[in-house]
Order: structure tokens, then sequence, then C-alpha cells
């Protein structure tokens, strides 16, 4: 039988500190009341590093450092001059993409070729594009002088660290205003190495403020008065706390929440290819994406033919080390998020959705789950219901193209949707109709940051990335 050799990557190219502190004003700083934590690397349960848990004073101290550099410094530099540093930084992300992806396969668990081809080049992609605006913003749609709002606090997740700094601090910069932002607790290290990125590219001094620490850290930053925007990834019920914390107050609020995406494959769609954007859709970076496919809606006729092409292929599938560059399925990202992949897992089964894995070989070490799919499920199912944001796939059925929509309109969320059939005339109609911020074509996952991306109901507001996305930091 044909075998995959280990091919990792080496952990040299990356320089881990045993401890951090907090970025300030263009300085490292310690904080004088600030518990300190440790991040884990979810793969073996190794301890990587200690941080600095923030407090309140040591916010506001971020804060007033983010507020002098936007009244000196910052709103007062043409866009042209922002923009030179802008690109500067996109270039130093290319020149050390090697051990930024090494680090974040580290400190999240996903696999390194993930973190490496796809999180890494979209990271200084939104840099280089959001550059090209920072001198053009008068042509954006949003009057002939646009100006920044001020201070924007920004509080990231840990499914796509590096990539979620780069959505807020990229429109945030070039649009002019100054960052106070806090990563996920459980995945620092990216967001600190970026701070040294801030340095190596001479930002200027409290443009850029990172703050480290968990719920009450997030907390603080968000409601701070001297605070003008807050952006927001993350949960829904903590993007609820958010809302009613900034309501009545003149903050403005991006809210980047919660989804259960349907994926429609209809009975005229390409097989093959549908079950890779599947793949894709749900076991991409373990199912750790906001948007992901996690409900399969397959037309009847076709159900048992799809699902025993998605059994073999999901059989390929490697899990394992994430800085192996054959591994297809890494860690989860925390104990905790384990905790509630199984127990939403063990309701699918108890609900009486038949649950299936591929035989595959789990470490004994780290936290990890297979992928896995549950058929017979039900509309009222939890597993159809809510957010596993794991690689878990429920699998539902459908006879009409109606049934299809109402069954992936039956969901509080509204992030993103996927539609596979070879009829253009059927995509135009199904995405006309589908309730999602996103809808993707014979395809999944695809991101570009010229095109905006965002939700509503309970997926949130607002828009990152393209021209839509810069009106959130702008005063208009």
């Amino acid at each position: 039988m044909f075998e995959y050799a280990p091919a990792p990557e080496s952990r040299d190219v990356v320089d881990i500190r045993p401890s951090y502190g907090l970025f300030v004003n263009g300085e490292w700083v310690d904080s004088p009341g600030g518990e300190r934590e440790k991040t884990v690397n979810p793969a073996s349960e190794e301890v990587l590093a200690e941080f600095t848990m923030a407090t309140d004073a040591d916010v506001d101290r971020a804060v007033t450092a983010a507020r002098a550099a936007y009244d000196t410094v910052w709103s007062r530099m043409p866009g042209r001059e922002r923009a030179k540093y802008l690109f500067r930084i996109a270039r130093i992300i290319q020149e050390r993409a090697r051990e930024l992806a090494v680090l974040e396969s580290l400190d999240n668990g996903k696999p390194i070729r993930e973190s490496r081809d796809v999180d890494l080049p979209l990271v200084a992609a939104h840099f280089f594009y959001h550059a090209g605006w920072a001198d053009k913003l008068e042509y954006a749609g949003f009057g002939p002088a646009p100006r920044p709002l001020g201070v924007a606090a920004q509080v990231i997740p840990w499914n796509f660290p590096l990539l979620m700094l780069a959505w807020k601090i990229a429109p945030a910069l070039a649009c002019g205003n100054t960052v106070v932002l806090k990563p996920a607790e459980t995945t620092p290290l990216t967001a600190l190495a970026f701070a040294e990125i801030c340095r190596q590219a001479d930002l200027p001094p409290g443009v850029v403020n990172i703050v480290t620490g968990a719920g009450a850290t997030g907390r603080a930053l968000v409601e701070h008065p001297g605070v003008r925007k807050v952006a927001f990834t993350g949960s829904t019920e903590v993007g609820r706390q958010i809302a009613r914390s900034v309501a009545g107050t003149r903050k403005k609020l991006t809210l980047e929440l919660g989804g259960k995406a349907a994926n429609i494959v209809y009975e005229d769609a390409a097989l093959d290819q549908a079950v890779e954007g599947i793949v894709n859709g749900i076991f991409f970076n373990q199912g750790h994406v906001c948007c992901a496919g996690s409900r399969l809606l397959v037309q009847e006729s076709i159900e048992g033919e799809l699902l025993d092409a998605l059994k073999r292929r999901l059989a390929t599938l490697r899990l394992g080390d994430p800085l192996d560059k054959n591994t297809d399925i890494g860690a989860i990202n925390s104990a905790a998020q384990l905790a509630k992949i199984r127990e939403l897992s063990e309701a699918g089964e108890q609900e009486g959705a038949e649950r299936w894995s591929p035989s595959c070989p789990i470490p004994d070490k780290g936290y990890w789950f297979p992928p896995t799919l549950f058929t017979g499920v039900a509309q009222s199912h939890r597993i159809a219901r809510e957010e596993i944001f794991g690689p878990v796939l429920s699998v539902l059925t459908f006879r009409t193209p109606a049934e299809a929509v109402e069954k992936a309109n039956n969901t509080p969320f509204g992030l993103s949707a996927g539609v596979w059939t070879e009829k253009g005339s059927r995509i135009l109609w199904t995405a006309d109709r589908l309730r999602a911020g996103v809808v993707w074509a014979n395809t999944f996952n695809r991101f570009d940051p010229t095109s905006p991306f965002g939700g509503y109901r309970e997926s949130g507001y607002g828009r990152e990335g393209g021209r839509h996305g810069l009106e959130a930091y702008l005063d208009v």
C-alpha cells in the first residue's frame, strides 16, 4: 500500500520567547498587575510561551497611546505616506512567511500547508490591497473627503489568528485610524510576532498596540470611552454582549459572528468537484471556520452516490502532526473546543442520526477529533441547528430547489452558503433566495481582499474586505 513518508517542516525557523509582555506605544512593556498565562501547542500540549493578561489599566495605557498617535501623527499623514508603511508591512510578511506559517501552526494546530498556502498569502494580500486604497479614499464612494474615526478596538478569534489580524488592522490603518488589538488567549503568538513586524517597518509608535488577555481584557477594550470603532470576530453570544455594551455610544460597530452554512448539491452537479468542495467546506482548518459548510443538502436522487464518493474521499485524509506537509486534518485548538465538539456529536447520536468516521489513528497527546459525518439528520437536531465549529458534517436531503432553499434558510444564522450545479440559471435562482451574506457557486471557502465578507441576523453585520469594508473605518 502506498504511504506518504513524513515531511515535517522545521521548527528551527521560529524563535519563541519564554515570556511576552504587552506591545504599547511601540515598546514591549510589563503589566504591574497583570497575571501570566501559558499558550500551548494543541498537537502536543507542550507549553510554548507565557503571555500577560492585560488589566484595565493596561488597556487604558494602550488606548491613550493610540489616541496620541492618531492626533499627532497618523491622521495627519497623507494617504500616500500611510500607504508606504502598509506596503512595507506586506513585504516583510512575505519575507517572513515561512516563519509565521510555522508559528501559526504551532500555536493554532492547523496544518502547515494551510497556514503556508492559504493564510499567509492572504495576510500579505490584505496589506497590499489596503495600501492601494490609502491615497484613494475619496474615490471609494463615501464622499469627497472621508475622515478617519480615531482609535479602533479590535478583538479577534483563534481560528485564523494572523489572517483576522490583517482583516482588521489593514483597513483601519489605510483609513487613518490607530489600533488597539486583542488576540485570542489561546493563540497570541502571531499577533505578538506582528508587533515586531511593526517595529521592523518603523511604524510610528502607538499606531498599532497589542494587548493580550481573555474576556475581561476584551471587555475593557470594547467599553473604553476613548475608542471610536469596535470590530469583533467571534461567537454570537459574545457579539450580543458587545452590541449591548456599545448601544447608545458614538462607537461604530462591526460584528462577524457564527454560522451554520448550507452546501447545496443538485443532481446535475459535477460529483467529483462537489466532493472536493464539500471536504474543503467543512474539514478545512478542522472545521474551525465561521462560514464552514457544516450542513450538506444533497438532492435525494444522488444521495447514495454522493455519500459513497464522499466516504471514499474522507478515508484518504491524513490526520496528524500539523507541521507535517502531508497532514490534512490538524489538531483541535483547545481542550475546551474539543469538549464542545464531542458533546454536540454525542447529542447527534442520541437524537437518532447515524455517525460515521473513517478509520484513522488518533495521537496519544494533544486535542484531536476525526473527520465525521452524520446521516439521517433532521432539521430539529442540535447538530443541524448549532454551530459545532469542528470537523463534523450533517447531511440532509431535498427533492426540489424550493425545498433546498427552505431548508438552507431554516437557521438563525446568515453568513454563507454554497451551490453546486451545472446550470447557471439555477445558481442565480438559488443564490437570489438564500439568506446568506456570501454565496459560493461550484466552489467553497474562496476569499479575496477585494471582495467584501460578512453576514446578517445572528451572523452579525457590517462587511470586511473590499471597498465596502472601508466604510466601517470612516466617519461618513
